[in-house]
């Protein structure tokens, strides 16, 4: 008993020893936004606690013996954490696990309350995932509390020494697999440094390892308090304590205080900027050439001036000939786009296409009209071929009407491909209204 005392005091020691080697680190972490954040993510914990046999898993009979005795037990582990949430540990255990009153024996005889059981692990090594339940820091970047789940596999070695117990076996030590699980939870008392509280159970695959055997995998637990020693560089917090929402809330007021400092800046620049701008470039003869700049100050208003506010003398008057467009010639030019039919894929007028194309270079050079042909695809095929399509077949008109003596710089000859459609291009009808060559007087 005294032995279990001063393993406590010790361990109280050094948790107390721990913060205040740790207390210059207890300072909110300074952010540098948009930096690469480096972490803690491999630490090393010890622990001590209560042995037993009892497991909340264990049915009304509590197992093979029905009094469970609380023994001491130590362990240690090391772990890596790969996520905020999610990391893998080592563990090490030892210690004892004893318990009374046989339940093979009639209860309450004087057999069953002689009877006993004392198992000694010799070692144990597990290897499991330890989940961060949830990070419960929506203020500060280092959590303060962390509940965790575990769960894994592992092997020991432990010898069963049975007293006063029918059928009971007193072997050596003897090796076995086992699964732990467990929860618990981990206070931050300093960036490096934790307080882990947690409850193991031990699932054994044996029913030998109270040195009973009955046929019935055996189980016991280990309630633990422990330290846990984050590794890394001095200012780095750890990556299962770090809130990635208390950063970004912080990170955010301090983007948003710095975007307020700078549209005020901003502000402040324009008034004074508007202010030098109505000094230094004012208008005062409304000429449109500031007074910096005007040579010619006082012009008349409405005076049309230079660049360098002088006046400018008057252009000559330009005297355009008006064109007429009768509903004559739109006729034949309607008639030549309806009739106008090409070779399939090409830029090869048919020759039923002649007789309305000649009708419409004779009205070009009677009456000297501007043309504008803008050639059309449907959406069949690649945008540059359809593209090249329809300029080449715009061309071809062009060049029959050049031919027959129309002037080939009143005309004017685009391509759009299939960028202009005036009909559907999921039907047959509408990519065959698409694929066109429109006739524009002027």
């Amino acid at each position: 008993m005294k032995s279990n005392f001063r393993k406590v005091a010790l361990t109280l020691s050094a948790v107390g020893l721990a913060t205040s080697l740790f207390a210059q680190d207890s300072d909110s972490d300074s952010t540098k936004r948009f930096d690469k954040k480096n972490f803690r993510t491999w630490s090393i914990g010890l622990n001590g606690g209560m042995l037993t046999h009892y497991t909340p898993f264990n049915a009304e009979s509590n197992g093979d013996f029905q009094t469970p005795e609380e023994k001491w037990g130590y362990g240690g582990y090391i772990k890596k954490q790969i996520l905020p949430s999610f990391g893998i540990q080592a563990d090490f255990l030892a210690g004892q696990i004893s318990g009374l009153r046989a339940n093979t024996l009639p209860a309450g005889s004087t057999a069953q309350d002689n009877s006993s059981f004392e198992t000694r692990i010799d070692w144990s090594a597990s290897l499991s995932a330890n989940f961060t339940v949830a990070n419960l820091s929506l203020n500060q970047k280092r959590n303060i509390l962390a509940p965790y789940l575990t769960a894994g596999a592992g092997y020991m070695s432990s010898r069963a020494n049975v007293s006063n117990t029918p059928g009971g076996t007193n072997d050596g030590y003897g090796e076995n697999w086992f699964i732990p699980v467990g929860a618990g939870f981990k206070i931050g008392l300093a960036k490096a440094l934790n307080l882990d509280l947690g409850y193991n159970v031990y699932f054994t695959k044996t029913g030998n390892f109270d040195g009973l055997p009955t046929g019935t995998n055996d189980r016991f637990s280990y309630a633990h308090a422990g330290l846990e020693f984050a590794l890394g560089k001095n200012k780095t917090s750890q990556l299962q304590n770090y809130s990635a929402i208390a950063a970004i809330r912080e990170e955010t007021a301090a983007e948003s205080a710095d975007l307020r400092r700078a549209l005020s800046t901003s502000e402040q620049n324009r008034m004074r900027d508007q202010e030098q701008y109505a000094k230094d470039l004012g208008d005062d003869d409304n000429d449109g050439v500031a007074n910096k700049f005007d040579k010619c100050a006082s012009t008349p208003p409405n005076t049309i001036v230079d660049g360098a506010g002088c006046p400018l003398k008057a252009p000559a008057p330009v005297i355009k000939e008006r064109v007429i467009i009768t509903e004559a010639d739109r006729k034949v030019v309607g008639e030549a786009i309806k009739d106008l039919e090409f070779d399939l894929g090409k830029a090869t007028i048919k020759d039923k296409s002649y007789s309305t194309l000649n009708r419409v270079a004779k009205l070009l050079v009677e009456k000297n009209f501007s043309l504008k042909l803008a050639g059309h695809t449907d959406n069949t095929g690649s945008m540059a071929l359809n593209l090249k399509l329809s300029k080449d077949r715009a061309e071809s008109v062009k060049a029959y009407l050049v031919s027959q003596g129309a002037n080939p710089s009143r005309i004017e000859a685009t391509g759009y491909g299939p960028n202009q459609p005036i009909a559907t291009n999921k039907t047959a009808e509408g990519r065959q209204q698409n694929r066109r060559v429109e006739f524009t007087l002027f």
